[in-house]
């Protein structure tokens, strides 16, 4: 259940267009290092509160789609707060099990599929006007930030995953 969580957590969606500083270097850090060093702290809070540290530190490989911070404050007021509450753990964990694929999916490989099967269900992707868009609506604004389990793409949007 933690690598499934984790891996979904690594599906950070990055567009094709914007290269990461070290495009194609690994860092020796993991995901979850690499995130609280770009400073995605509304991520890391949910990845903390979510008991999923551990999982997104782990082998993996992951790719995770990895909301921004202003992606979070897009969210209707009071969801991230209500979210992060113990009682509502298991809504945060499927949310972020939607941000995370498992195995590494650079950009170049990103740009030809036409969906992904993260942890959490199934992403649509499509290429408009040289930008990756997934769902219809969210953009990856920055793309293969490597890291020692994976690859992390950088969305502007918060993914929810389909209403059961």
């Amino acid at each position: 259940m933690k690598k499934i969580i984790l891996a979904a957590l690594a599906l950070f969606v990055l567009p094709a267009t914007v290269q990461a500083d070290h495009h194609n270097e690994t860092s020796k850090k993991n995901i979850v290092e690499t995130a609280v060093a770009a400073k995605f702290n509304t991520l890391v809070a949910a990845v903390k509160a979510g008991g999923l540290v551990e999982t997104l530190s782990g082998e993996g490989p992951f790719t995770v789609f990895a909301p921004t911070d202003e992606a979070f404050e897009k969210l209707p007021e009071g969801t991230l707060e209500s979210l992060l509450k113990p009682e509502n753990k298991d809504q945060l964990v499927a949310i972020l099990k939607y941000h995370v694929v498992a195995g590494k999916v650079p950009a170049k490989t990103v740009v030809t599929l036409d969906s992904a099967e993260t942890l959490g269900g199934k992403v649509s992707i499509e290429v408009k006007d040289g930008t990756v868009m997934l769902n219809d609506k969210t953009k990856v604004v920055k793309t293969d930030v490597m890291t020692s389990n994976g690859i992390i793409h950088v969305i502007d949007s918060v993914l929810l995953p389909p209403s059961k």
